[in-house]
C-alpha cells in the first residue's frame, strides 16, 4: 500500500491489515512510526530476540511478537493503551486501575495537639529539624 494510502495515515479499526515493502528494519521502524497514532503495533520474526529489539524502537502502546493482537489483550497484568492520538490511557494492570483514582491526603491531629501556634517557633523549629533527623536514620522498611 503507498504511504499516503487513507489506511496507511488514518488509524483503522477491524480486520485491516496494511502491508507496505520496506528495504530494512530501520525503513520499517521509520514508516511505523511516521504517525499521529500509536495503539498497537505487530512484527513477525524467527528471531524473538530481535523482534524484542525492534519492538522497542517502534511507538506504540502494544507491541505483539509474532501474533496479531489476542495475546497481548489477554494479558491483564500489563498496562495497555495508546500513544500519540490513540487511546485514552491506560487499562490492565496496576496502571489501568490508577487511571480511575484520584488520590487524596487527609491527616488529622491526635489527641495531642502539636500545632505551631502553641509552641514558640524557635522550639517548634528545633523540634521539626530533629524529627527529619531521626526520620533519616529509620531503615526505608520501617516507614
Amino acid at each position: 500500500m503507498p504511504g499516503d494510502a487513507t489506511a496507511a495515515e488514518q488509524e483503522t479499526f477491524g480486520p485491516v491489515v496494511a502491508l507496505s515493502s520496506v528495504s530494512d528494519t530501520d525503513e520499517a521502524v521509520a514508516r511505523a512510526n511516521d504517525t499521529d497514532y500509536g495503539l498497537h503495533g505487530a512484527l513477525w520474526t524467527g528471531d524473538e530476540e530481535r523482534g524484542r529489539a525492534v519492538a522497542r524502537r517502534i511507538d506504540t502502546g502494544t507491541v505483539s511478537i509474532n501474533e496479531g493482537y489476542p495475546v497481548s489483550w489477554a494479558a491483564v497484568d500489563a498496562p495497555m493503551g495508546g500513544r500519540g492520538d490513540s487511546g485514552i490511557g491506560r487499562r490492565h494492570g496496576p496502571e489501568g486501575l490508577l487511571r480511575f483514582t484520584d488520590t487524596q491526603a487527609v491527616a488529622t491531629s491526635g489527641p495531642v495537639s502539636i500545632s505551631s501556634r502553641e509552641i514558640p517557633d524557635r522550639l517548634w523549629a528545633a523540634g521539626l529539624s530533629a524529627a527529619a533527623r531521626l526520620l533519616r536514620t529509620v531503615p526505608r522498611w520501617i516507614r
